[in-house]
């Protein structure tokens, strides 16, 4: 595949972006005006903040719009130099014949340096008659306030299970690929609203099979069915740690998941759990929070898996 299927469905204009209806009827005013001030989109990843960016500038520039637009992602260039050369030379120039202003595009701006930042907000100021910033990140909070109070902030929501099973069809379609309609749920469930991931996990899976089928899409996307899930659950509830614990290998050597991974699905699957109170269901949340931290800041991952299963079960005999 010589072509990323998540650029090839990229939408063109701000009008086929779905999903973000409130988003899309305010950037269509922009569009519609040819005009637009700072923006600042937010929220979770591959829920179209890249894509909104790219087609509002078409819609205002036309097809040659790449010659009216820095683009950058500011985890690869966040230290103050990059904002005091590249970012702050590309404002100063005139923008292109025709036009009246020029966009500079950063993405992940949280993960730019609070200096940075502060030099970013000079600019900004400075240039706002011939440049326009447009800003993307996952979490507004990391952005200082004068960068906020300069932009018109956009949050954007994860997608719905029925968009992304309805975008997925269409790439199905198009790719002349087969995907059950249990596979199709299956990426929907793994993807957590973000359509940039349920569109890669059905080209990998297309990449070993053109029939999709649910056992290779949690295979080839290393998650472990809920039912594996549920197994461990109950084995903690009435078989004991030994059983409980080879389930766990067993899960972990199967699907090849890292101990943060296991305990992030198992979080996530957690609710789902219906032979569980919501006494025990609390109680295991506070045992799966404190293993994730043990094992983010470096505690030996096979100890606390085993530490998390023996608390599990013993709070589940009782």
């Amino acid at each position: 595949m010589s072509e990323l299927w998540v650029e090839r469905y990229r939408p063109k204009t701000v009008s086929d972006i779905k999903g973000q209806e409130a988003v899309v009827a305010r950037l269509q005013a922009y569009a519609n005006n040819k005009s637009f001030p700072h923006l600042l989109f937010a929220g979770p990843p591959g829920t179209g903040k890249t894509t909104a960016a790219l087609a509002l500038t078409r819609d205002v520039f036309g097809t040659e719009f790449r010659r009216n637009i820095l683009e950058m992602n500011a985890s690869d260039e966040r230290k103050l130099e990059s904002i005091r050369t590249k970012v702050k030379q590309f404002a100063r120039t005139a923008p292109s014949p025709g036009t009246t202003f020029k966009v500079i595009f950063l993405d992940e701006a949280d993960a730019l340096t609070p200096d940075a930042q502060g030099a970013l907000r000079r600019i900004m100021e400075q240039n706002s008659g011939t440049c326009r910033f447009i800003l993307s990140c996952n979490y507004s909070s990391k952005v200082i306030e004068p960068i906020q109070s300069r932009c018109a902030v956009f949050r954007f929501r994860p997608l719905e299970k029925e968009q992304i099973l309805e975008r997925i069809s269409i790439v199905a379609i198009n790719e002349n690929i087969k995907i059950e309609d249990e596979a199709a749920e299956a990426i929907a469930q793994v993807s957590l609203g973000d359509l940039r991931k349920a569109i890669t996990s059905l080209q990998v899976a297309a990449s070993l099979d053109s029939n999709i089928t649910r056992d290779l899409v949690y295979e080839t996307t290393a998650t472990a069915p809920p039912e594996d899930l549920h197994r461990y659950f109950l084995a903690c509830k009435e078989d004991g740690f030994q059983p409980a614990r080879r389930r766990l290998k067993d899960i972990l050597n199967s699907f090849g998941l890292a101990g943060t991974d296991f305990v992030n699905q198992l979080h996530r699957e957690l609710s789902m759990v219906r032979f569980l109170d919501e006494i025990q269901k609390l109680s295991i949340t506070e045992i799966m929070a404190e293993t994730d931290f043990r094992m983010v800041e470096g505690g030996g991952e096979a100890l606390q898996l085993d530490a998390m299963t023996a608390k599990i079960c013993s709070i589940l005999s009782t």
